[in-house]
């Protein structure tokens, strides 16, 4: 069995992006990882290649501005990465997403149990959000709980709309759970880096007008809102993000303004998560990039 792990990313030292430790949290059960770099205002590749490791491969590319719309270039960037895997499994993080070290067992146990199994197409994961910090994750229905991000390297798959998550010849892929966990820190950055995240973001999505209009104030820092709400974090952290999260410098708190309220927020969204999570014990209307199949 071959695993091929595979990536894209751009400006992610400018943007405060994990990319080094996410790519060196799977990479022990990688036999490759291909990552697609687009033309950067900083040394991207530069902290990519210190990773030292022979079976990171680079591809260096340009994000076409026809692309930026609803994320495309997400997926177009991602899939040139997979278009040049060669392993029988194709395992994606994306550059602000760690694994664990002790959920790699369960990956490989799985991909090894469902390897002659063509009826199993990818394996799902379960997502942690991180937000304003390493202490707080989302645990509100307006965050998706799970996501595909290993699939079968075969014809046909790619990368969808925004690179959530992924389509085979169009269809949802099917796939079982693994169990193991994705550490995601895209919303846990410095506030004032967290603006030019999100801007960045943005105008992938959107037109250059509707960012204007969306960030009137974009020196202004990014406004976490309370954190109260969100729930706590106490297991660990993935192994590679110690001396990452060790550099932490700032405190959310310190960023309030008064009147900032995230959808997570409402109270709307929190009277019906609970409903969810206390009674009903079911996801009403959840989203899935997939068919659950075991």
């Amino acid at each position: 069995m071959r695993v091929s792990g595979f990536s894209m990313v751009r400006d992610a030292v400018r943007l405060h992006y994990p990319v080094a430790e996410s790519i060196r949290s799977i990479l022990p059960i990688c036999d490759e990882f291909v990552i697609a770099v687009g033309q950067s205002e900083d040394d991207t590749v530069g902290r990519i290649r210190a990773i030292g490791d022979p079976k990171v491969r680079i591809i260096e590319t340009e994000w076409n501005p026809a692309h930026f719309v609803h994320g495309a270039t997400n997926a177009v960037q991602s899939n040139l990465a997979l278009d040049q895997c060669i392993g029988d499994w194709a395992f994606y993080v994306q550059a602000d997403e760690v694994v664990h070290e002790d959920d790699l067992p369960l990956i490989v146990r799985a991909m090894e149990q469902h390897l002659d199994d063509p009826r199993v197409e990818g394996l799902l994961f379960r997502y942690l959000h991180f937000w304003g910090d390493f202490d707080h994750y989302h645990g509100a229905r307006n965050w998706y709980r799970h996501e595909v991000r290993v699939v079968r390297n075969v014809p046909g798959m790619r990368s969808w709309k925004s690179a959530q998550g992924f389509r085979i010849e169009g269809r949802r892929p099917r796939v079982v759970d693994t169990r193991a966990r994705i550490f995601h820190y895209g919303w846990v950055r410095p506030p004032e880096t967290m603006k030019r995240k999100q801007m960045a973001l943005d105008r992938l999505h959107h037109p250059e007008e509707w960012v204007k209009r969306r960030h009137p104030q974009p020196d202004v820092a990014f406004d976490y809102g309370p954190l109260d709400h969100l729930r706590h974090f106490t297991g660990t952290h993935p192994a590679v993000m110690r001396e990452w999260i060790a550099g932490k410098e700032w405190d959310a708190a310190d960023y309030r303004r008064p009147g900032t309220l995230h959808e997570h927020n409402r109270r709307s969204v929190r009277a019906l998560t609970w409903i969810e999570d206390h009674i009903l014990r079911h996801r009403l209307g959840e989203y899935r990039n997939y068919v659950r199949i075991d």
